[in-house]
């Protein structure tokens, strides 16, 4: 493909002067100004293996994403509409030869009651996921899904932001999806190595490599200007990977200048009879998963990088100080499991993967606090239209945390007042209080009065 070039990636990977300790440190000291990094530099970074470098680039890596988004993490959860899907994915627990597989599709009701749960612990966006199917994941079906997740409300609690991760679609499809007002389109690659995509995606449209290469190109052409790309880590040598996913990023900052609004690091994790996920053709080990992040995050500053909870809470937390901005909690990934795991349902028959991290909502919340960082539920960009190339332009500037911190301290005091346990709000407005202190005294006026609006019974206040 025009923007993914395997022999010059194969050629950086093999160039040994990459290796040199001197340009190594000029590469993380340039980093460090927050403008980003060409592939040959990501590659340098990915080649360090001395701890002391490391170190340098680790410490690097944390300084940028504070300086784009501060010390905020963004808080979502994933809901899963089907698990029908006409694919044969090597490596995942839907692919349509798994005759195990307990196969659902949810109706609407059932998508309010997932809804409900979702909203009843506290979250304010979700991540709408399907498997490719011609019927269940239609564009109009998730459209109605859309449109019904967004009518709820619950004492002033509801659900704000709706990502979609579905299969790509044609440039008419994505208008019709645009039209249902959701947030970030979301659709990785899984791998970007030719040979290795197509041995895992041996059968259905999804072993069509091209057409879903081009997805965000038809998505933005469509006017969908939020985006979000991914690999799937273990598929092949990761350095590849790396340098392949911001390839994809950089040709679409450069064709559009749109950059990915986000990206996503999943690892492969066990899955029911995906021989690919029991067995990783190439695991990355996390000294390698936190190499990647890193220089992530150096590479392409202004970009959100997305973890979920696949991983345990051990290696999340380290991958925090890393670069990491947005991360899933108290998650389920098969349909319907929000409702079921009430009934104290720890695992799922019908999942896509393994969790790693099987912590609630209010748990995860609590350690962030202690660990320094503040959870955010604001969704206030898309309502104010800070999205595509006004989003780009904030981000890169490093003027986006000047909008995102009074906002995500007001939706945190929503949480906390709303949600919160008494351990959690204990250890949160402590933290609160220290980051208010840390802001100039105009922010904090701001802060103070929003977050009074809303301890006098206001909801969704922001600006």
């Amino acid at each position: 493909m025009e923007f993914i070039n395997e022999e010059y990636i194969a050629s950086l990977l093999k160039d040994e002067k990459l290796n040199d300790a001197k340009f190594q440190r000029e590469v993380i000291e340039k980093a460090k100004l927050a403008k980003g990094l060409t592939l040959q530099e990501s590659a340098a970074l990915l080649n360090i293996n001395d701890s002391e470098i490391l170190d340098e680039m680790f410490h690097a890596a944390k300084a940028v994403k504070e300086r784009i988004y501060g010390n905020r993490l963004v808080i979502f959860a994933p809901l899963y509409i089907t698990n029908k899907c006409v694919n044969n994915c090597l490596y995942c627990a839907f692919r349509r030869d798994n005759k195990e597989l307990l196969r659902v599709t949810l109706n609407l009701n059932e998508i309010e009651q997932e809804t409900k749960c979702l909203i009843e612990q506290g979250h304010k966006r979700v991540l709408l996921v399907a498997g490719e199917h011609p019927k269940e994941s239609a564009v109009d079906f998730v459209g109605e899904c859309v449109k019904r997740i967004y009518s709820i409300n619950i004492n002033g609690g509801n659900i704000r932001r709706i990502n979609v991760n579905t299969a790509p679609l044609s440039v008419e499809e994505f208008k019709r999806l645009k039209s249902y007002e959701i947030g970030t389109y979301q659709c990785f690659q899984e791998t970007y190595h030719y040979e290795t995509y197509k041995t895992m995606h041996p059968t259905g449209p999804k072993s069509d490599y091209e057409f879903r290469l081009y997805a965000m190109d038809r998505a933005i052409e469509a006017g969908i200007d939020d985006v979000g790309i991914g690999a799937l880590f273990g598929l092949t040598d990761y350095r590849f990977e790396t340098l392949a996913l911001l390839s994809h990023a950089f040709y679409l900052d450069e064709k559009f200048n749109i950059g990915p609004h986000t990206m996503s690091v999943p690892r492969l994790e066990p899955a029911l009879n995906a021989p690919a996920a029991m067995k990783p053709p190439f695991a990355v080990d996390d000294d390698a998963f936190k190499k990647l992040v890193a220089t992530i995050r150096l590479a392409v500053p202004y970009t959100g990088i997305i973890l979920s909870t696949r991983e345990k809470p051990e290696i999340r937390r380290e991958l925090f100080e890393l670069g990491i901005s947005q991360i899933s909690a108290g998650s389920r990934t098969s349909p319907g499991a929000y409702k079921e795991s009430q009934e104290s349902m720890s695992e799922h028959e019908m999942e896509q993967f393994q969790l790693g991290d099987h912590r609630s909502l209010d748990e995860v919340i609590k350690d962030c606090c202690e660990l320094g960082y503040l959870p955010s539920f604001c969704t206030a960009c898309y309502r104010s239209e800070r999205t595509g190339e006004r989003f780009m332009e904030l981000a890169k500037s490093g003027n986006i945390g000047k909008l995102c911190q009074p906002n995500a301290m007001a939706t945190f005091q929503e949480y906390l007042n709303d949600f919160a346990s008494k351990e959690t709000k204990e250890a949160a407005e402590k933290a609160l209080s220290e980051f208010i202190k840390d802001t100039d005294e105009v922010t904090a006026k701001k802060i103070n009065k929003m977050i009074k609006r809303v301890n006098d019974g206001e909801r969704d206040v922001f600006f």
